[in-house]
């Protein structure tokens, strides 16, 4: 995330889908996790699952890429170059937040776990994808809610054990397009996000290890210093992930998305390659 009034105001469409002509096969099985999981859920299926395609659901990360404070988070010199010293070297300097990127638990709580500490097994899951796009073009201040998750249900059965739950609003496409942010005149942001009773539902009722969203957080603009949804969700030990790309290329049931995220000591988050199988 950032949004606004976060601490230091924190907070190309460039997505690449390669097709595996033969299909592939993982070796997966009902994926177990360290994450409290209260209520049962339909278990991920055992055994071997395959695909016929891999989706990129990362944006490119470039200088300037948006953010909810306007603020520039990711910068690259050019300390050694080919002309100079016969080999590339580039220097980083950015926030964690930003790009497509993964949100730990500790970003939104005092003692939750660090991006490193996250099991590599609860970043490989069942991914659901639940479509709010009519809505979102009609209102930027739409909310992802209990009720759509229910009409999700109803067309796929329960949302998986282990899932990421991700909401597609279609606001990958406005990247490079000031309504991304969605800052109007007062300097409030209007995007998309997870209602706080959508979040409470998949907690208390269902067994999900992340959600994503193709915003800038996993509360919409609006919440505007509240983030109940971020104080509730990696408060409760699990992980969010942000500004991911190509959900509406991808089914809304049946795929697994793994989030490469980063494995630095004490990171609240960071920059991420996300993909989807499927």
């Amino acid at each position: 995330m950032c949004p606004p009034n976060c601490l230091h105001q924190i907070c190309e469409q460039a997505t690449r889908r390669g097709l595996l002509k033969a299909g592939f096969t993982l070796g997966l099985g009902a994926a177990a996790g360290s994450l409290a999981r209260p209520a049962p859920a339909r278990a991920a299926p055992a055994g071997p699952l395959t695909f016929s395609e891999v989706t990129d659901l990362t944006h490119t990360l470039y200088e300037g890429f948006p953010t909810f404070s306007g603020d520039r988070w990711f910068e690259m010199e050019h300390p050694v170059t080919w002309a100079k010293d016969r080999v590339n070297l580039n220097r980083w300097t950015l926030m964690e937040h930003t790009g497509t990127h993964l949100d730990a638990p500790i970003h939104f709580s005092e003692d939750g776990m660090t991006a490193d500490l996250i099991p590599v097994a609860d970043l490989l899951c069942p991914l659901a994808v639940i479509d709010i796009r009519a809505k979102a073009a009609e209102d930027p201040d739409a909310y992802l809610t209990p009720e759509d998750i229910a009409a999700w249900e109803a067309r796929n059965g329960e949302i998986p054990e282990g899932a990421c739950v991700a909401m597609n609003s279609g606001w990958d496409a406005h990247l490079r397009d000031p309504r991304f942010t969605g800052k109007d005149a007062e300097g409030r942001n209007h995007t998309p996000g997870f209602h706080a009773e959508a979040a409470a539902f998949l907690i208390e009722e269902r067994s999900v290890k992340g959600i994503a969203t193709d915003t800038l957080s996993l509360d919409r603009g609006l919440a505007s210093g509240d983030f109940p949804v971020h104080y509730a969700w990696l408060g409760s030990g699990r992980w969010g992930a942000e500004c991911l790309a190509a959900l509406g290329t991808v089914p809304e049931a049946g795929g697994w998305l793994f989030v490469g995220g980063p494995k630095v000591e004490g990171a609240s988050g960071g920059p991420s390659r996300i993909v989807a199988f499927h």
